[in-house]
């Protein structure tokens, strides 16, 4: 059979410092750059790009340069992200790299590239083919500020069970996880203005 290339990557998306394990995994196409990548993440997790973001690759960092984050120190140099695709990465060294959202919460994304895929028909979008658990609420203060939100929601005695209940849309199921929901965030995540949900929806029944 000739050969024949890649137009896709098959990547898995883990939130750090959560165990369970929250992931998503995706596959994009091959010639998308890392601000493409950026809001396909975005609507896996159903992240509201509410916050800053950058990706963090070789000691190297990739964000929106358009964004004006004067007098924001975070280090080095800021590059832009839409200069990077994924075709740039070596197929055989399989990088893995961080992907930060919302730097006061600090959520660390790890991003590993799994395989390269050859579909019939090179994708124009990207689609979520597998996941796990639900992932935590926007604002929520991080890994910490996650932890001490399971355990008041699960304590329907707690004095802030209520208020926090009714923040985060009435119900949280940790475990939730909807993948043809996702799949739909994902295809159109480079759609603009379209909304997503905010919040997990009512349980069927």
């Amino acid at each position: 059979m000739p050969y024949e290339p890649p137009n896709a990557l098959q990547i898995r998306i883990t939130l750090e410092e959560i165990e369970p394990a929250i992931w998503r995994r995706l596959v994009v196409p091959w010639t998308w750059n890392l601000g493409q990548l950026h809001l396909a993440i975005q609507a896996a997790f159903n992240w509201q790009n509410y916050h800053l973001h950058e990706f963090q690759i070789g000691g190297l960092r990739f964000g929106d340069t358009e964004i004006d984050n004067e007098g924001m120190d975070y280090g080095a140099r800021l590059f832009d992200e839409r200069g990077v695709r994924l075709l740039d990465f070596s197929r055989r060294q399989r990088p893995s790299f961080i992907y930060s959202y919302d730097f006061g919460d600090g959520w660390e994304h790890r991003v590993e590239i799994e395989e390269d895929i050859t579909l019939p028909v090179p994708p124009r979008a990207a689609t979520c083919i597998a996941g796990a658990r639900a992932c935590p609420p926007e604002d929520v203060g991080g890994p910490i500020g996650y932890e001490r939100f399971l355990e008041i929601m699960a304590d329907a005695d707690h004095p802030e069970h209520g208020d926090l209940k009714a923040w985060c849309g009435g119900r949280f199921d940790p475990e939730w996880f909807d993948l043809a929901l996702a799949d739909k965030y994902v295809k159109n995540a480079l759609r603009p203005s379209i909304r997503r949900r905010v919040g997990q929806p009512k349980p069927k029944g």
